[in-house]
């Protein structure tokens, strides 16, 4: 009984290796951008607290308020009435 190795060509055996390497650096570069989302949403999360930080320090200012981004000018937040108020005498 012969024992013969059979083999693909060369050409298909480097074509199956770069298939490989490309496919791998797919998936460390796609590592890379998911550790880098990870880090921008950390980012943006700590905006976010750090904005709503200082909207209450701004309302502890100048109370409830809404404010023009373009101008700075504000103006008072206008609470609803509650049902008693709002009763017939």
């Amino acid at each position: 009984m012969e024992n013969v190795e059979k083999k693909i060509t060369e050409e298909q055996l480097k074509k199956i290796k770069d298939h490989q390497l490309k496919m791998n650096n797919l998936l460390r570069d796609i590592g890379q951008v998911e550790n880098q989302k990870h880090l921008f949403l950390h980012d943006y999360a700590g905006l976010i607290k750090e904005n709503e930080d200082f909207k209450k320090e701004l309302e502890s200012i100048y109370g409830a308020i809404t404010i023009d981004l373009e101008t700075g000018i504000y103006k008072p937040v206008e609470q609803p009435k509650k049902a008693e108020d709002n009763k017939d005498v």
